[in-house]
């Protein structure tokens, strides 16, 4: 009975998965093989691999791993001190609350804020650095990126940090360890599960950005992301847009088996 019962509540569970999971990788898989005028054929696969889309392919990693290491480098320190602070509830809501706000209006308000007549121009001239080409520049596309994501990094450093014992950290001052070695011996190996969540949050949806390189970059960045929306809306070449995304499908769970295992809290 028990059974039957867990099996029923179960089912709802596992039709979502096939209907929105494994419905559409099969039907992006069944388009890589179509080229485009619907025939059959592994021509996409062996044109994936020529040098203009392995140089997208780096390209992507590279400034995925830049948004990743940044988002990184700003969220664990914040995340620290936040975890110290009073009313850490009401500013953990503060630095989430924008990640609510539509992504398109927070790009319109970058371009904005860094057009040659926006904001950031008007400070820089103020004070006596002139105008500036900020928008559509590498400098801005991860600046943007990295403005984006950071909610996405902090939140499970957060909870890893919020699951540390304060008895460790006593109990490291008493034995004479330095701020320094209680970071780099303590804080950091308990806490490196939520850094590996939040590196799978930032790192995967990075590698297939493509709204942001065409507002804010001015497609001066191309990536996976922008070549699949290429060939989906531009060129209707689907069979090689579909491609892609089985490359990226495979990446991201590569990354996500390489970078998941066991948790390290009992140990």
């Amino acid at each position: 009975m028990r059974t039957k019962s867990r099996n029923f509540y179960l089912a709802p569970y596992l039709l979502w998965i096939v209907l929105f999971v494994a419905a559409p990788i099969l039907l992006i898989v069944y388009y890589s093989f179509r080229d485009i005028e619907g025939g059959w054929t592994l021509g996409n696969y062996s044109h994936f691999f020529t040098s203009v889309y392995l140089k997208m392919t780096v390209s992507s990693f590279w400034y995925a791993l830049l948004i990743t290491f940044f988002s990184l480098v700003i969220a664990y320190p914040t995340t620290y001190l936040l975890t110290k602070t009073k009313h850490k509830q009401l500013w953990l809501l503060l630095i989430i609350v924008p990640s609510w706000v539509n992504l398109l209006l927070k790009a319109y308000a970058f371009i904005g804020l860094f057009g040659t007549y926006g904001l950031t121009n008007e400070l820089l001239e103020a004070v006596g650095l002139g105008r500036h080409q900020i928008l559509f520049t590498d400098f801005s596309f991860v600046f943007v990126s990295v403005y984006i994501f950071i909610p996405f990094m902090l939140l499970p450093i957060y909870n890893s940090l919020e699951e540390l014992n304060p008895s460790l950290l006593h109990a490291a001052r008493d034995l004479g360890a330095s701020a320094w070695t209680t970071i780099r011996r303590v804080i950091l190996p308990l806490t490196i599960d939520g850094i590996k969540s939040g590196c799978q949050a930032v790192f995967i949806p990075s590698l297939s950005l493509f709204m942001i390189t065409r507002l804010i970059a001015g497609n001066r960045v191309i990536t996976l992301g922008t070549a699949i929306e290429q060939h989906f809306l531009v060129t209707q070449d689907w069979g090689m847009g579909a491609t892609i995304a089985v490359f990226l499908v495979i990446v991201m769970a590569i990354i996500m088996l390489a970078t998941g295992g066991k948790r390290r809290g009992a140990r």
